[in-house]
This record gives C-alpha cells, structure tokens and sequence, in this order.
C-alpha cells in the first residue's frame, strides 16, 4: 500500500508495575489484579464506535503502547487485533508493534505475542549500566535486558529497544561505548532519547531540590553529537530527531504520526487524528483508566475532546511533527494545508544560520546542526 493513504491505530495499555521517576506519560499502577477481560470489552466497543466514524480504511499499522502493554495476556493482544480485523480492512503487509519491558517474566510473553499477530516489538531498555538502571527506576538489570533482546531476536523479525542518554554523570565516552553495545545487540533500530526533566515527576523533585544534576549545555550537546556520529557509522543514521534506523527498518507506525496521516487513538487518554467531512478532527479519550471504562461502558466509547482543527493549526502540526524527520517536509503541501506559503525570507535566514537546507527535490529539511535547536527553528518558520 502506498504511504499517501497510511492509516495507523494507537492502543494504549495504561498500566505498569511501578511508575518510572522520569515518566510523565499517562501510566498508572494498580495493586489489585486488573481485569482484563471487562478492558477487551471496552476496547472493543471504542474500535467499533471508531470505526464507524471513519470507515473504509485499510490499517497500515498497529501499535500497543502504555504504560506497559507487555503485562497483557497474550489472549488479550489477540482479541483487540480481531477487533481492529473485524472493523477495518488490514493490510497484508501491516506492521504491529507491540512496547515490552525486557523483564525475564514479561520475554516469556513473547512467543505468545507472535502468535496472536505482533510482527515487531519495541524494549524498553533505557540503559545498559545497573547503576543507571537503578536510578532510573527500572525493574531489570542489564544482563536481563540483554536475555529479552535475545528473545525478541529469536521470536520477531523486527525488534527495537529504547536507550535514555544525558544521564546524571554520563560522559561522551561512556556514552559511545554503551550506544556501541548496544547497536550490536539492536540490529535494525535503536530509540535514543535525551533525559528530559519533565514537571510532576520525582526528578523534577529531585532536580528542583539540587539533588539530581544533569549534564550541562556544552556536554549534552557532546552526547547528542555522539550520539549521531556512533550510529552513522554503524548505518543507523537518525531518520527522526530521536530514532536511528538501517534504511527500511524504519518504525511505519511513528512515520504515520511524523508524517501527518491519519491515525485512530483507542484506549486510556489516546489521541487520535480523523479525516471526517472534509475536516481533520483532533480525537483524546479520558485518561484515567476506570473513568474511561465506565464512560466507555456508557456511551460506548470514551472521547472527551473531538475538534476540527483549522487549516493553520493543521499546518502548524504538519511543520512541527515534519521537521523531526530527515527527510523534511514538502513545501507545497504546507502550502495547501496553511493556504499560505511559508515566508522565504524567513527560509533564507534560517538557511544562512545553516539550521535548515532545501534537497534537490524541493523538500524543506532540518540539517544536524539545526536539530539541538528544532523548536526554535519551527518557531521561526511557523510565525
């Protein structure tokens, strides 16, 4: 199927074992068991309320992500797949994703996994260093995530795991040598991000109170430099601001959202993005797992926000998620969406400072040097 037409469905799974200090996603932990069952039913009948807002669409990409969707039974996987089957058209070739904590117990899942329909999963690693792990409020060690690496390796044609850079005392060297490690282990595709220090969280606690200190400017900027040198050479360059790939192992799912398609959010505080009436409607569901079960048991489905965005807002989101991508974004297509070009005197600034530069085929892209700078540099094209 052509990427033009990319449909993609988000599922989100809002449970985890602990809450990691650094996470502000919506993720929740529950000491009773969950009951998963009554969840599949509430899934369900939000796909099937989705799918009758938007028909016709065939499904180019699936992706489980939470919280942590790997403590999900395997049977419960499988379910919201035949769900998503019996709904809308699926292509023969669709990617499904599925997030796993590389936990001994949760790898055990895997084969599980593959035989109700998930073709690539993606680990949560976030460091190969216990100590680090330690901090960061993870619940396996390194040798752990190295023996669910080898799982997902044995079990799926195409794995990733996460890393978490610009770690408390982290030099560049270190940095490299463990990004090396890890780029053996990772094959196709790596998710590398750097430490952000996000409000409401113990860190910002932490990092407020002078007990948590993170590398400064000048070194975070040597790790991220490191960061796109290590991969380069090892042929994962960054295709996204913070995703390093083998050309063509590249995530589809993250591709539907960096390049401005259309995708349906289902599930606990999901977002989703629908083509209806001739408007783009920007779609967010409760985020608090038993409230939305019960409106979801309701009225059939658990959407608190439902707008049409305007032709700017849609084109402000299509320049603000395109520019994350190496390859740019296309110009004329702004240019449709907005009703408006984007100011040339503006691009030729921004090209002189070397932030951005136009390819031979006219596309509008964000150079490396510009990255470090990315909001600023979609600021400045977005006034």
């Amino acid at each position: 199927m052509t990427d033009s037409c990319a449909f993609g469905v988000y599922i989100h799974w809002p449970f985890c074992l602990s809450k990691c200090p650094y996470c502000d996603f919506n993720s929740h932990v529950r000491h009773a068991a969950i009951d998963e069952a009554r969840f599949v039913r509430a899934f369900e009948a939000e796909i099937a309320a989705t799918a009758a807002r938007v028909p016709g669409r065939t499904v180019s990409t699936i992706f489980f992500g939470g919280g942590t969707p790997s403590l999900m039974q395997p049977s419960t996987v499988g379910a919201l797949l035949d769900a998503v089957a019996r709904h809308w058209e699926v292509a023969p070739d669709v990617e499904v994703t599925l997030e796993a904590n590389p936990t001994s117990v949760e790898a055990t899942r895997f084969r599980g996994y593959r035989a109700a329909g998930v073709n690539r999963v993606s680990l949560g690693v976030q460091a190969l260093d216990d100590a680090a792990l330690k901090e960061l409020g993870r619940m396996h060690t390194t040798q752990e995530a190295l023996d669910a690496v080898k799982v997902a390796r044995d079990n799926f044609e195409r794995f990733s795991f996460d890393l978490i850079y610009a770690r408390p005392r982290q030099t560049p060297d270190m940095w490299a040598a463990e990004l090396k490690r890890a780029i053996a282990e990772a094959g196709e595709h790596l998710s590398l991000y750097q430490l952000t220090i996000e409000h409401d969280t113990p860190f910002f606690a932490l990092h407020q109170a002078g007990k948590l200190a993170t590398p400064d400017d000048d070194t975070a900027r040597a790790l991220y430099d490191t960061t796109q040198e290590v991969c380069a050479a090892a042929g994962l360059p960054a295709y996204e601001i913070s995703n390093h790939a083998r050309p063509g192992a590249e995530c589809r799912h993250n591709l539907v959202y960096w390049r401005a398609h259309e995708y349906a959010g289902i599930g606990p505080g999901a977002h989703g993005r629908l083509d209806i009436g001739g408007a783009r409607r920007a779609t967010a569901t409760e985020r608090r797992p038993e409230a939305w079960l019960m409106r979801v048991e309701q009225l059939g489905h658990g959407v608190t926000t439902d707008e049409a965005l305007t032709d700017e807002q849609m084109a402000d989101e299509f320049l603000l998620m395109g520019l994350r991508l190496a390859e740019g974004v296309d110009p004329a297509r702004y240019a449709r969406l907005a009703g408006r070009a984007l100011d040339p005197r503006r691009i030729a600034i921004l090209h002189d400072e070397g932030a951005v530069e136009t390819t031979p085929d006219g596309r509008l892209r964000v150079t490396l040097a510009g990255f470090p700078v990315l909001d600023a540099v979609v600021a400045d094209l977005a006034a």
